[in-house]
């Protein structure tokens, strides 16, 4: 589950921690560019990375409500491509609400099964308490002033869902997709064109759980651990829509490469780290350079393995849905090996359950220092 800090005002800069000792790896590409269109629930430091990577063509950022509403999420996806100079890319609007989930629904659910560790845009306080600061809340047309200067720039008029279907009919089998937020729009978008999955070269998307471990010591990363300790399979992307979340991993892509929370534990963003990466000076830079929390990466992990396969240590292949009935596992992960799958329309996906750290930190530190 991504937490608070991460996407309301840290979470743009998120980084690994540690020192930087490993050579860069090298990013995967062919002779013409990789396309990619970026699905989101804010703005973070992956797209900044894939944004700086070379030989990547970046066709859209499509945003959606989680961390937070969508057009505050628009917003920052705004101001971060006008911090990366990079106002060539369009960013399209999309799903404001989950298909069936809501606010009301979530209250009702804690009443019967106990309280949630976030809640995204619907988080009104901490259940424990913590030195996370909480993201002020606030209706889903209200969009506050943002931490990086609010931006100039404006929305494309055309939706997310109809954005990516005309984009993968454009580009047949050639479109990558990097989901780190509820996946809302891809099933909207698969509901609107059934061919819309199997015209997509891929879907690498960052969500779900498995069975997630604290693997560092700091305090931070005990207290994230905690989220877990009882109910591992519950991660916050998925939860937030688990309708369309099954909907999206039953279609008929040719490639899904699930990041769920489990590699991330090894992960950490420190003031070392930070520092590190800031001492370039770029824009970005300047930025991250007021971004140490602890706490890991998330997305980051995502756009890293999308550019750099090889950071993939090891992973399984897997049958993946999502539990959608409303009781105490509502949005929680359901996973089978080979043969063992209910066979009612679950995808194989590659589940990465760790990756080589030190060349990822490595890669984010060379992107992020790029003029």
């Amino acid at each position: 589950m991504k937490l608070a800090s991460f996407k309301h005002f840290t979470r743009a800069c998120l980084l690994a921690g540690g020192l930087i000792g490993a050579i860069v790896p090298s990013i995967v590409h062919a002779e013409t560019d990789r396309m990619v269109i970026f699905d989101d629930d804010g703005f973070a430091l992956a797209q900044w990375m894939v944004l700086k990577a070379p030989h990547v063509k970046v066709l859209g950022i499509a945003t959606v409500s989680g961390d937070f509403w969508q057009k505050e999420a628009t917003a920052y996806a705004l101001r971060g491509l006008e911090i990366a100079n990079r106002k060539d890319v369009p960013v399209v609007q999309g799903a404001t609400y989950p298909l069936v989930n809501s606010e009301k629904l979530t209250d009702k659910w804690e009443a019967l099964y106990g309280k949630l560790v976030w809640k995204g845009a619907w988080m009104r306080s901490w259940v424990e308490k913590t030195t996370q600061p909480l993201p002020p809340y606030h209706a889903a047309d209200v969009v506050p002033d943002l931490p990086w200067g609010n931006p100039t720039l404006k929305p494309s008029a055309e939706n997310a869902a109809m954005f990516m279907i005309r984009m993968v009919h454009q580009y047949p089998g050639q479109v990558s997709i990097i989901e780190c937020g509820p996946m809302t729009n891809l099933a909207l978008a698969q509901k609107l064109d059934p061919e819309f999955a199997s015209l997509a070269k891929e879907l690498v998307y960052m969500g779900g759980s498995l069975n997630p471990r604290q693997k560092l010591t700091s305090p931070a990363s005990a207290q994230f651990a905690r989220e877990f300790g009882n109910s591992p399979r519950r991660e916050f992307n998925i939860r937030f829509d688990p309708e369309a979340a099954s909907i999206t991993m039953r279609a008929p892509w040719k490639r899904i490469v699930m990041v769920p929370v489990d590699p991330s534990t090894e992960t950490e963003m420190s003031a070392e780290f930070v520092k590190d990466i800031a001492a370039a000076d770029t824009p970005i830079a300047r930025i991250v350079k007021r971004s140490a929390n602890n706490f890991p990466l998330w997305d980051e992990i995502a756009a890293a393995v999308w550019l750099d396969p090889s950071l993939i240590r090891t992973s399984a292949d897997l049958y993946v849905d999502v539990n959608t009935m409303f009781g105490a596992q509502y949005g929680d992960i359901l996973s089978w090996s080979e043969g063992y799958q209910p066979d009612v329309g679950e995808q194989k996906e590659k589940v990465v359950l760790t990756i080589d750290v030190p060349r990822m930190k490595a890669l984010i530190k060379d992107l992020i220092s790029k003029p």
